[in-house]
C-alpha cells in the first residue's frame, strides 16, 4: 500500500460548446502527477449536456486517474443536472453530492455547497421567505456534507467543494460578492468530522489557502487562481496526503 496519496484538484473549468481539445494537455499532466483528481464545480458553463459530452471525451480521452466531482453553479444553469451527472458517471466519474468515496485510507465527503456568507455576518433565516428559503438551503448543503463525513471510517477525510467554507479563501474578490461565494455553514461539519483538508472552487479571484477555525488546510483551486498564481505550470494543484499522518504540500 502506498504511504501517500497524491490528489490532484482543478474547479472552474467551464467547458463551452468550443472546448474539445482544450483540457486534453492538463489532464494527461495531472494523470502523471497524482493519483487522484478532484474537480470541484464549474465543470461546465452553462450545464448542458452537450457541454457534459465534451468534458466526458475529454476525460476518457486524456485523464488516466480515477476522478471525484461535485457540481458547481454553472452547471445548475440549464436545470439539467440529472444529465449532466449522468454523462460523468458514464466516463467514469464518481460525482459527489451529500455522498463520500475512499481511496487507500482517505475519504472524500462531497458537495455542492452554498453562499450566505461568513461568521457573525452570515445571512440569518428571518424575514421574508425568500431569505428563509436561501438560508435554508445553506442549511440543507452543510447537513448533506455533515451526512457524508458520517460516513468516512478513513484515517484521512477531504472535503471536496464548490463554495467556499471560510471567508479567507475567498479574499480578493470584491466585498460585494463575498456572501455569495460560500458560507461558514459549510466549516462546521468539516472541524466536527475532523476533515485534514478542504478543497473549493468558485472564487475566481480569490486567494489560494486558508484554514478552518479547527486548523484544516483549505485550498481554493479555481483554474483562474491557480493561473494567476503558477503562471508556468499548467492550472491544477496536488497536495500529498499520507495516509495515516498530517496532510502538507
Amino acid at each position: 500500500m502506498r504511504e501517500t496519496l497524491r490528489i490532484g484538484a482543478v474547479a472552474d473549468i467551464h467547458v463551452k460548446k468550443s472546448s474539445a481539445g482544450t483540457l486534453q494537455p492538463l489532464f494527461s499532466k495531472v494523470s502523471e502527477e497524482a493519483d487522484i483528481l478532484l474537480l470541484c464545480g464549474d465543470l461546465t458553463d452553462f450545464g448542458t449536456p452537450e457541454e457534459g459530452k465534451i468534458l466526458a471525451k475529454e476525460i476518457t480521452t486524456s485523464l488516466r486517474i480515477p476522478s471525484l466531482a461535485v457540481l458547481g453553479n454553472h452547471d445548475c444553469e440549464s436545470g439539467r443536472e440529472a444529465e449532466l451527472i449522468d454523462i460523468l458517471t458514464d466516463a467514469g466519474v464518481v460525482v459527489l453530492d451529500g455522498t463520500s468515496y475512499e481511496m487507500d485510507g482517505v475519504g472524500f465527503a462531497g458537495v455542492k455547497g452554498f453562499a450566505g456568507g461568513f461568521g457573525r455576518r452570515a445571512l440569518g433565516a428571518w424575514g421574508e421567505k425568500i431569505i428563509k428559503d436561501f438560508v435554508h438551503e445553506a442549511i440543507n448543503e452543510s447537513l448533506k456534507l455533515e451526512a457524508a463525513l458520517a460516513r468516512l471510517r478513513t484515517p484521512q477525510k477531504i472535503g471536496v467543494l464548490h463554495y467556499s467554507p471560510i471567508q479567507e479563501t475567498v479574499n480578493g474578490e470584491p466585498p460585494e460578492i463575498i456572501a455569495f461565494l460560500g458560507s461558514s455553514r459549510l466549516e462546521e461539519p468539516l472541524d466536527r468530522y475532523r476533515a485534514n483538508a478542504v478543497f473549493h472552487g468558485h472564487a475566481h479571484r480569490g486567494s489560494l489557502e486558508g484554514r478552518t477555525k479547527g486548523n484544516a488546510p483549505v485550498y481554493n483551486v479555481a483554474m483562474p487562481v491557480l493561473a494567476t498564481a503558477f503562471p508556468d505550470k499548467l492550472p491544477f494543484r496536488v497536495i500529498e496526503v499520507p495516509v495515516t499522518a498530517e496532510v502538507h504540500a
